[in-house]
């Protein structure tokens, strides 16, 4: 009587080959992965004839929608900004629009493109910086390229300070000129220039972005201003205006100014 077994001829009974029964089982369709998931060329909703991948279609959404795209923090949509950016680049520039990427602080936004056209229309609308927005972006601008840290942070007080060449030699009125300043800081928290801390309000993080929409052109421009502005001792016209997609026209004071473009 035979009682040797698998083991003890040294084989583990799962290298066993399959047996005929279960060779049918070659026979048997694939199964595509590609099936699990949406593909790229997949109508998104009835009616759909994008050219491009949904991924491309999101970033071209929030391009149009948000005043910027942030890798810090919205990582995903800034990976579909650089993957497809060839691809947006010519969308854009069919609506007359540019894309702009700043590698260095992880920012991509759109700009209009200036022509002269009777046929063509302005897609981004402008949002009202008025001349006390302006005097403190060009100074965070000016604080955040002369700093060597990646999160540059600035009380409520030390805004204040900022304008020190202007109290009591244009804004007499001290109540006044500290609304004006509170104004100010909202307008650039609105369009993410500030980020308040949660456990302080009265301290801020200045976002890298204002480095990459304040160029140093812009910040001679705005200096050049500000002296005039100083140097006057008049409150002019505000100044300063920032095109946005998603933006609409705001009004301070009951002025409604567009501006130039940041």
């Amino acid at each position: 009587m035979n009682t040797e077994t698998d083991s003890d001829k040294g084989h583990d009974p799962g290298d066993a080959r399959p047996s005929e029964d279960y060779a049918g089982f070659d026979a048997l369709p694939a199964v595509e992965k590609a099936g699990l998931e949406q593909s790229a060329d997949a109508p998104r909703f009835d009616g759909d004839v994008s050219a491009l991948p949904d991924r491309a279609c999101w970033a071209l959404q929030n391009l149009l929608t948000r005043r910027y795209v942030s890798g810090d923090r919205q990582p995903q949509l800034w990976a579909w900004v650089l993957e497809y950016q060839d691809a947006l680049r010519v969308r854009l520039s069919e609506l007359d629009l540019r894309l702009r990427i700043v590698d260095e602080v992880e920012v991509a936004y759109v700009e209009q493109a200036g022509y002269d056209s009777r046929w063509g229309r302005r897609i981004l609308r402008r949002e009202t910086v008025h001349t006390y927005d302006a005097i403190l972006a060009l100074h965070l601008a000016k604080h955040v390229r002369a700093s060597r840290d990646e999160h540059v942070i600035i009380t409520r007080e030390e805004i204040h300070e900022l304008f020190a060449g202007v109290t009591n030699t244009i804004d007499r009125d001290l109540a006044l000129f500290d609304k004006r300043i509170g104004r100010a800081i909202d307008k650039l928290e609105e369009i993410e220039f500030l980020r308040k801390h949660r456990d302080d309000p009265d301290t801020f993080t200045v976002s890298p972005v204002i480095s990459a929409v304040m160029t140093a052109s812009v910040i001679t421009d705005l200096q050049r201003q500000f002296e005039q502005f100083v140097g006057s001792g008049d409150v002019p016209p505000d100044p300063a205006g920032r095109e946005s997609a998603a933006g609409r026209d705001e009004d301070h004071d009951g002025i409604d100014d567009e501006g130039d473009d940041w």
